[in-house]
């Protein structure tokens, strides 16, 4: 009984990946090839758990090497005993490269997870701490894998729905392989016909312009703001201070009306101007609050010795501050440019005319009948993958913006 809980342990754990890794193969399988795969969840929980039960049998060092790696054909052969020979469900005769290839991802990958989650877990009777490792290592894989799906899966059927033609798509909605046989400018074709035909060119300029002008709004007022909150003395500082980010308790739903309205009587809807005044607003008050945060952390002698060096304030900010806080800008700048790239509602509610729509209004556009579902997915992916791509790349900068400031020291 001393044996039970390691063993009972491991071979749930086990279970827990062979049935998570057997729907995301089994998924992958019918949108890549086409053809609908039912996988066989209850015995690849059976084979995983088995391969965990003999991978925590043999761990160790004195494991040889034919024993270290035996549980993963054990997975495979209980598998193919389980499901006689069709762990999805699929003859065999039905995308044989295919199956092949799902077959050998399911037991590598299971026999992988076994393996790092009952690394170094000791045989017999556990701790609650031991216990605690094993259900955190088990969390922690299941929650990244389902999350990863959860963003992938999408983007992935976005991005084959794009490279389909109408007629691939009415014939076989689940096949979201990759078809080269039109070559490259049939695969492309509903992108080329987007930026030939329904003029998305011109909202991939509006979005930038607004975009790179709402950046430059915002840092023109956010950055003397958030120094005059962090280093000057005056009355209201401190409320001003905690209250910068007041407006996020309004719903934007709720802001849009009486904005409308006001625009409609100036003239300001159905134009970029209108845009550029409410994207600021909307954004000017986390920048604030981004960078004083920022600011507060600076040492203040450096400004000071560049002040008894005859610098005036302003140009303490220039030549001090500023560079100083580059990562912080870099931040403030990328999560404002996100915002505006990606804004729906006000470009929705304000802009007409198709000369001016920004990209996420222009995709909205293609949400018709009249539109194949190809070319709207195709927008889809152009308005996705710009600021994706300047995401990643200044992840870095982001990740020091958002953290520097908060200690102090």
């Amino acid at each position: 009984m001393r044996l039970l809980n390691s063993y009972v342990l491991s071979a749930v754990s086990g279970a827990v990946w062979g049935f998570l890794t057997m729907i995301v193969i089994g998924v992958t399988l019918t949108l890549i090839t086409g053809e609908l795969a039912i996988p066989q969840v209850g015995a690849a929980a059976l084979a995983a758990a088995l391969g965990a039960l003999f991978t925590h049998l043999w761990e160790g060092k004195t494991a040889s090497i034919g024993q270290k790696y035996a549980p993963a054909a054990i997975i495979l052969l209980t598998l193919l005993a389980a499901t006689f020979g069709a762990p999805f469900a699929l003859p065999l005769s039905v995308e044989p490269l295919w199956q092949l290839i799902a077959l050998v991802s399911f037991v590598a990958v299971t026999f992988w997870a076994n393996r790092q989650t009952l690394d170094g877990t000791p045989k017999g009777s556990l701790t609650r701490y031991e216990k605690e490792v094993i259900f955190l290592r088990v969390a922690k894989g299941f929650g990244f894998v389902v999350f990863t799906v959860m963003v992938a899966l999408p983007f992935y059927v976005m991005v084959m729905t794009s490279l389909k033609s109408q007629q691939q798509l009415l014939g076989n909605p689940l096949d979201l392989s990759i078809d080269l046989s039109g070559g490259l400018s049939g695969m492309f074709r509903s992108y080329i016909e987007l930026f030939t035909q329904f003029n998305f060119g011109t909202y991939l300029t509006v979005s930038a312009i607004v975009s790179v002008a709402t950046v430059i709004l915002t840092l023109l007022f956010s950055v003397p703001g958030a120094y005059a909150v962090s280093r000057l003395n005056f009355p209201g500082r401190s409320w001003m201070s905690r209250s910068v980010l007041l407006i996020y308790m309004v719903p934007a739903i709720v802001l849009v009306i009486p904005l409308y309205a006001v625009f409609s009587q100036l003239g300001l809807r159905n134009s970029l101007t209108g845009l550029l005044i409410v994207y600021p607003a909307t954004t000017i008050p986390v920048a604030l609050y981004m960078l004083q945060g920022y600011f507060k952390g600076l040492p203040a002698e450096l400004e000071e010795a560049g002040l008894m060096d005859g610098l005036s304030r302003l140009g303490v900010i220039l030549k001090i501050t500023l560079p100083l806080s580059l990562p912080a800008l870099a931040s403030v700048s990328l999560y404002v440019f996100m915002i505006a790239w990606n804004e729906f509602l006000f470009a929705f509610m304000f802009l007409d005319d198709p000369d001016i729509f920004t990209l996420s209004r222009g995709v909205v556009s293609l949400n018709s009948s009249e539109v194949p579902r190809q070319h709207l997915m195709a927008g889809a992916v152009i308005a996705t993958v710009p600021v994706l791509c300047i995401f990643l790349w200044f992840e870095r900068f982001l990740v020091q913006g958002l953290t520097a400031g908060s200690v102090k020291g």
